[in-house]
């Protein structure tokens, strides 16, 4: 899932994963997109690709490449898990921190003159 979730960090990567979500495009098609190289672009396939979020297919010479939708769902459950976690982590230190202000301010109440 780490590998997956460092793919699509990159810009470039969502969009070409955008580009080929319901459609399957030749590499250079992709890289008609960018203002970048060929290479580069081919780079950031390999590396979706390796993550397990697009498939890729052969036709002759040419490379299709498409999204795959069920991996990209295992990514988007894994995030929502990661900061539904971490909001939550979020509200108790923030209940926490309203807390104790309120108890220092109840305490200087009882202590002023």
């Amino acid at each position: 899932m780490e590998h997956a979730v460092r793919a699509i960090a990159e810009p470039r990567r969502r969009e070409i994963l955008r580009l080929i979500w319901s459609r399957e495009l030749p590499a250079g098609h992709i890289a008609s997109h960018f203002a970048v190289t060929r290479p580069a672009i081919s780079q950031h396939l390999r590396v979706l690709k390796e993550a397990g979020l697009v498939s890729e297919r052969r036709d002759g010479t040419r490379r299709l490449y498409r999204a795959r939708p069920e991996t990209v769902a295992e990514v988007r459950r894994f995030l929502e898990a990661f900061w539904d976690e971490s909001l939550v982590r979020l509200k108790h230190a923030a209940e926490a921190e309203e807390h104790r202000k309120r108890h220092h301010r109840r305490a200087r109440r009882r202590d002023a003159p």
